[in-house]
Parts: C-alpha cells; sequence; structure tokens
C-alpha cells in the first residue's frame, strides 16, 4: 500500500551542527512517546525535538510524518542498537 511506502521514510535528514546532542533514552506516557531525553539529561517533548532536529541541534534523526504529525526516526545505519525504539524509556522527575 502506498502509504505504507510513505510513513516509512523519512521527508528530511537535517545537517547536525557540530555540537548537536543525542537522544539517549524515549520518554513515554500510556506506551506511546511523548518526549526524548537527550545527552544534557535535558527532556523535551516531541515537537521540540523535531523543531531542534530541523535546526541541527539533535544528531542522528531525520523528520518523517504520519498523516498530519511529523516525529523523529533514526536514519537507517545498519545498527539496530541506536535505533529510536531500542532507546531505554525514562520518566520525567516534575
Amino acid at each position: 500500500m502506498k502509504t505504507d511506502i510513505i510513513k516509512n521514510t523519512l521527508d528530511q535528514i537535517p545537517q547536525p551542527k557540530p555540537n548537536a546532542k543525542l537522544i539517549t533514552a524515549l520518554v513515554k506516557k500510556g506506551g506511546k512517546v511523548t518526549g526524548y531525553q537527550l545527552s544534557d539529561q535535558s527532556i523535551v517533548t516531541k515537537p521540540q525535538a523535531v523543531s531542534m532536529a530541523k535546526q541541527g541541534d539533535i544528531a542522528g534523526v531525520g523528520i518523517a510524518h504520519r498523516k498530519n504529525n511529523e516525529y523523529l526516526k533514526a536514519i537507517p545505519d545498519n545498527n539496530e542498537s541506536n535505533n529510536l525504539g531500542n532507546l531505554p524509556s525514562v520518566t520525567p522527575k516534575n
């Protein structure tokens, strides 16, 4: 089905800045990813992370979309361990 092809491709792969952060963990609520923990231990929401990635502030990810929602997806590199779905989950301290 054509929509499966579209939803599994990256819309863009931003060029990361030299000081770009990495995603180290996922923030989930009810099993759905709502945000990300970055390599500096900060936690950002999904929309914040998409915006940061577009500006080159997060490395190793591309921008994809499903319907009208943009999200981050690991850039395919034949290394399963750095896929976002394989990262640990964290609970924000608030």
